[in-house]
């Protein structure tokens, strides 16, 4: 099979889709496997480290799409990617196509694109097992974007998440107990943080309470006790997550009103829309904006400028599904692996999940 490895091309996006451990992998099993010149860079990886492994440097992202069976991305293509992709191709990464532009998903059919979702791929447990360590990665960077925002320079209160002895720590309310949801509560909590996590689902809130052996207030998340956190957090993380759908607005204008000025919001589900009325799309090279007087950071691709970490933490995850991908067409995996079946979005110009059309639908 001709794999490629496109260079990512979105606002401060270091990741790369595939290791040059990978690719050697997949060369040793008698792939070609394309990369485009410099695609590895921001995680560290030359064009040389990838030729030491088998793979062919391409040096323009039309050719490196045009050579491909199977693209391996990390984030949606731009506009520029959706008009090289060619019929019958099968493409692999964070999609998102439930909160992309329709006309995007119309493209992958007009070409009979077989568009998988990382993110999507979901286990017969309900295990996202591609998501989860990147969801890892986003946990333990929340505190440190949260740190910097909360200092003077950078338009916060120029409070200290920890406090110090005679002055109490920051309240830090997380929405959704998760993965990303308890990676952030761990690390909050090491640093000396108050933490509340909020969930709709009582056995979650348990198993949090068991696992930190209840140094975390844990409520049910109902309008009134949203409300009332707000009255005095410090830092608001939107942690919520449905797999392959747009996320549920869980935090109205209203009640982000109750917010004190300088209170800082993160809005960790912003690639699927975003869970808080007031948060939009931003980028690593314009944060934050105000609203309400309320800090907002809403990047999507967050994890995209920690590349080494993301990066090998996504392909120690993807690789059983890019192999047999590889190893059987894209046909017999998905009609062998029910995880992988559930991680299609397109396949054969034709909707594949049920989320998305009926999203797509909703939108007509």
């Amino acid at each position: 099979m001709n794999i490629s490895i496109p260079k990512e091309r979105r606002d401060s996006e270091y990741r790369v889709g595939l290791t040059p451990a990978g690719v050697q992998l997949l060369t040793q099993a008698g792939h070609t496997v394309f990369v485009e010149h410099k695609a590895g860079l921001g995680s560290g990886f030359s064009d040389h480290h990838y030729q030491k492994c088998g793979g062919q440097i391409v040096y323009s992202g039309e050719e490196v799409y045009g050579r491909a069976d199977l693209l391996i991305k990390v984030v949606r293509p731009t506009e520029e990617e959706f008009d090289w992709l060619r019929e019958g191709q099968t493409v692999l990464g964070f999609l998102h196509l439930a909160s992309g532009r329709a006309n995007k998903v119309e493209k992958l059919l007009q070409k009979n694109v077989t568009a998988i979702g990382f993110g999507i791929i979901q286990e017969d447990n309900g295990h996202l097992p591609v998501l989860a360590p990147l969801s890892q990665v986003a946990g333990r960077m929340v505190p440190q974007v949260a740190a910097t925002l909360s200092q003077n320079n950078h338009g916060g209160n120029g409070f200290a998440l920890g406090g110090i002895p005679g002055i109490p720590p920051a309240d830090v309310v997380i929405l959704g107990g998760g993965t990303v949801g308890c990676m952030a509560a761990r690390t909050f909590l090491g640093m000396g943080a108050t933490v509340h996590v909020l969930d709709s689902d009582l056995e979650t809130l348990q198993k949090i309470d068991r696992e930190f052996k209840g140094q975390i207030s844990t409520m049910v998340a109902y309008d009134f006790n949203i409300k009332k956190v707000c009255s005095f957090a410090d830092v608001v993380i939107g942690a919520i997550h449905q797999p392959g759908s747009r996320t549920p607005i869980i935090v109205t204008r209203e009640m982000l009103k109750n917010l004190h000025s300088g209170s800082i919001v993160i809005d960790l589900s912003i690639d699927q829309g975003g869970c808080f009325e007031t948060s939009r799309p931003t980028s690593h090279s314009n944060p934050t904006f105000i609203e309400e007087n309320v800090i907002h950071y809403c990047v999507p691709n967050m994890t995209g400028v920690l590349g080494r970490t993301a990066t090998h933490a996504m392909n120690n995850a993807s690789w059983p599904f890019i192999k047999q991908i590889a190893q059987n067409g894209v046909e017999k995996a998905i009609a062998e692996n029910s995880a992988l079946k559930r991680g299609v979005y397109t396949h054969q110009g034709k909707i594949a999940h049920k989320a998305l059309h009926n999203i797509l639908t909703g939108r007509k």
